[in-house]
């Protein structure tokens, strides 16, 4: 006997995973059917609201074509696009399907105008084999180099042709510093600002700078004289929207903690929102520079002429280290650093930051005085 389930309304001739295949494609395109599980009675199935199998199948091609028009493509399944054979090369370099592409020449061949329009419709992109976006490009910009972003490039090149950079590089183990900043965070961040780097490297620098007052100077070397400072006036390298800008932390040697970050925070949108006055940008005698989380390895900052010394920092990352035998994790950190040779000798700028360095390294040192 036959069996009619009302679960669906496809009908399946005979059953069997190409019945039922069919027989959904047949629904997809619209054509009613009834799903019917029978018996063969001599090799013909039972006679219930039948649709010859041919006719699925013809439903079956149809609804494949249509699927294949509606996915974009310019023919229809097993057509082959008409193009010579100078217009396929060209096609494969650019990675642009030829069937996707409609031909505007005689029986509908793709000529090389249809690949140029078919590109400005991408808008000019393609994607060549391998997956990889490939395009030739012819464009030019010239883009004049005035206002603010040539005082950079003026006060660039002055520092490079006038100054002999001696660049130093140390590692640093900030494990117990970044310690010491969570905690300080936690007890007195939200009453006092939260503490970045920053302040902290700025302490260790005047705390440092007591023993090296050549590297807190600035060279006027047309007159030949080098003028040291009591004061530490700390230049904070800042991006802006116009270009690289060094406000200055006046008297760093005279603020706490918190006084400094709030200063540098200051500083910063002053110079980020355009408000940063003339006195603000000017008057540093040593300069910090740092690309924070993108601080990389390590750089090779340009002094800030004419000022004799720069500190950059880098980023700080999480390695293993060997402390009293044993491989441990730890916070390490680079600072970079440059010094004019002609009034900074290479040993004492080495040693300076290496006093910088047992000041972060041991951060309980910072508030000895």
């Amino acid at each position: 006997m036959s069996q009619t389930t009302k679960t669906t309304t496809l009908l399946v001739i005979g059953g069997g995973p190409g019945g039922y295949v069919a027989a959904i494609r047949a629904g997809q395109l619209g054509v009613p059917t009834i799903l019917v599980e029978g018996e063969r009675l001599g090799g013909t199935c039972l006679n219930i609201g039948c649709i010859p199998s041919k006719a699925l199948i013809h439903a079956a091609e149809e609804y494949e074509k249509a699927r294949h028009y509606a996915d974009g493509s310019a023919l229809g399944p097993g057509e082959k696009p008409l193009a010579s054979p100078a217009v396929r090369k060209r096609a494969w370099d650019l990675g642009i399907e030829l069937r996707y592409v409609p031909g505007s020449g005689p029986a509908g061949r793709i000529l090389h105008e249809d690949l140029d329009a078919y590109l400005q419709g991408q808008g000019g992109a393609t994607l060549a084999r391998g997956g990889a976006a490939y395009a030739e490009r012819n464009d030019e910009e010239n883009v004049p180099v005035i206002g603010l972003r040539r005082k950079i490039a003026q006060k660039m090149a002055e520092s490079k042709r006038r100054i002999p950079h001696f660049s130093y590089v140390e590692e640093i183990d900030v494990t117990e510093l970044e310690d010491l900043r969570a905690q300080l965070n936690q007890k007195w961040g939200e009453s006092r600002g939260k503490l970045t780097l920053l302040p902290l490297l700025a302490r260790a620098m005047v705390v440092a700078l007591r023993d090296f007052p050549q590297i807190n100077a600035r060279y006027d070397d047309e007159a030949g004289v080098v003028t040291r400072y009591g004061a530490v006036h700390i230049g904070i390298a800042t991006q802006s929207d116009g270009g690289l800008m060094v406000p200055v932390m006046r008297h760093a040697e005279a603020r706490d903690l918190w006084s400094m970050a709030a200063e540098i925070a200051r500083l910063a949108q002053a110079v980020r929102d355009g408000s940063a006055g003339r006195d603000e940008l000017s008057g540093s005698t040593i300069t910090i520079t740092s690309l924070g989380p993108l601080g990389g390895i390590v750089t090779t900052p340009v002094i800030n002429h004419p000022e004799v010394g720069i500190v950059g920092v880098n980023r700080i990352v999480e390695r293993p280290a060997i402390r009293n035998g044993a491989v441990v994790a730890r916070k390490l950190m680079n600072l970079s650093s440059s010094f004019d040779h002609r009034v900074v000798d290479g040993m004492d700028a080495a040693r300076f930051i290496q006093a910088v360095r047992a000041l972060l390294e041991q951060p309980a040192m910072l508030f000895v005085e």
